[in-house]
């Protein structure tokens, strides 16, 4: 029994110990020398490139200098489109419509006839109003030679004064009712012109509201159709109460601020000019009307549609000026991380003065001129080595995916070269092929190795048998 207890022990240290000296054997000479001199960087070996544990991979990011250039200052707000005027067509005296003389959606101007009323009552007045006219004048004129011959015999003595007066008031009489009459053959007139609906506006006509046939008149409440001036075109739209000062002190020195028009996919629709303010402040909102014309040639603003208004106050110019993609935020701070020319970064704080659209504005903190990092900076951090993406990478350090394997191009790459960068599969065919340690170089590999399927030297030294 005691026997047996001491065999078992004594095959559990042995165990224990064959463990440890595995886990704890050192590497050669070879697996112990990297790429930069220093330990675990051999290719193949466990820290180098295509190693199985504790590989690195130096990043590939996209870099951009920081330039100098001009920045716009914009107020943006949501704005609607509205139409400059906008009509309903009505007839203007009653009847029977006969003809419809517009297609819905035609581009109309100002005078193009639009709808006609049945006619013919309205030239029977009109030619009843001329013939009154026609009758008055005769009488008039009559009226004028009675009076000539009273005056005549009342010189005379032949005649009294009271018939001259009386044939001078008959006179008068016939003139007003000339005047009278003439004015009832101008309203006879102007009915008649208005049997014809004429566009009042230039315009885009709307859906008919109306067909021929029906009766209208100027007290219908729909009309006829509706016109609506698109070119040019005016939108309104909100702003803070806040930028009321800065909007008003360029208004008075008398500049004119552009306006832009901008669709919800942030392409520019039209550009035109800022046309006043309201006169006061919305209390419910805490917010400004403001109101701009544009002139809308293509008619890409339709009334009623809301659209993005971005008011240009100023053009700031000479500021340095990166992507907004290169701007992090950490606890101390905006900063950058800036490429040295060694192709290392470092992390630079910065002030953010202005953001427009993906470029970013800054104060201080850069130079024109140097370089920040603009994609993969979360695999960053100070003194880190980069390689730049469409430059060749740095000597000495590994390429980007090395790592625990490469992808299958870079791979094939590195073993037509010689590298000694496969990875674990590589490495696999390289053993059964060269019989030499996983990251020894095929051309340091003496002669005699072992052919194909032999068993590796156990010394794992170039692979020469002793």
């Amino acid at each position: 029994m005691r026997r047996s207890v001491w065999v078992s022990a004594l095959v559990v240290v042995l165990l224990g110990g064959g463990a440890w000296w595995v886990m704890h054997k050192k590497p050669s000479s070879q697996q112990q020398a990297g790429p930069m001199g220093g330990p675990g960087g051999g290719p193949g070996g466990p820290g180098g490139p295509g190693g199985r544990r504790g590989g690195f991979s130096v990043p590939t990011v996209a870099v951009t200098p920081v330039v100098l250039a001009d920045m716009p200052v914009y107020l943006d707000g949501l704005g609607t489109v509205q139409a400059l005027n906008t009509v309903t067509v009505k007839t203007r005296i009653g009847g029977q419509l006969t003809k419809v003389a517009f297609t819905e959606g035609q581009t109309v101007k100002a005078g193009d006839v639009l709808a006609v009323v049945d006619p013919r009552l309205y030239q029977a007045a009109y030619d009843q109003a001329v013939a009154k006219v026609a009758q008055d004048q005769a009488q008039l004129a009559n009226a004028k030679l009675d009076l000539e011959r009273y005056r005549a015999l009342a010189a005379e003595k032949y005649g009294t004064q009271q018939t001259y007066d009386t044939q001078k008031a008959t006179v008068a009489q016939y003139e007003a009712t000339l005047k009278y009459d003439q004015a009832a053959v101008e309203t006879a007139r102007t009915n008649l012109d208005w049997t014809v609906t004429r566009a009042p506006i230039d315009g885009r006509t709307g859906l008919r509201l109306v067909d021929a046939g029906n009766i209208v008149s100027s007290s219908d409440s729909t009309g006829v159709v509706v016109i609506t001036q698109m070119q040019p075109i005016s939108g309104t739209f909100t702003l803070p109460q806040q930028q009321l000062d800065i909007i008003n002190e360029h208004l008075l020195k008398g500049d004119t601020l552009t306006v832009l028009a901008v669709s919800s996919d942030g392409h520019q629709l039209d550009k035109g000019t800022l046309a006043t303010l309201d006169n006061q402040v919305d209390t419910t909102t805490g917010t400004i009307k403001l109101k701009a014309t544009f002139p809308n040639k293509d008619n890409r603003l339709w009334p009623g549609g809301f659209v993005n208004m971005r008011l240009l106050l100023e053009v700031k110019p000479k500021l340095a000026v990166v992507p907004a993609s290169s701007i992090q935020h950490g606890p101390n701070g905006t900063f950058v991380y800036v490429v040295q020319e060694d192709n290392t970064v470092t992390p630079r704080l910065v002030t953010v003065i202005l953001n427009e659209g993906d470029k970013t504005a800054l104060s201080d903190g850069l130079r024109v001129g140097e370089r920040v990092v603009v994609n993969g900076q979360d695999r960053l951090q100070d003194g880190a080595k980069i390689n730049i993406a469409g430059a060749a990478p740095a000597a000495g350090t590994a390429a980007p995916g090395a790592a625990g394997g490469q992808t299958g191009e870079h791979r094939r790459a590195g073993a037509a070269a010689g590298e000694g960068q496969p990875g674990p599969e590589g490495e696999h065919h390289r053993r059964r092929n060269q019989g030499g340690q996983p990251g020894g170089d095929p051309a340091q590999v003496p002669q005699g190795t072992p052919a194909q399927g032999a068993t590796p030297p156990s010394n794992g030294q170039g692979g020469t048998p002793r």
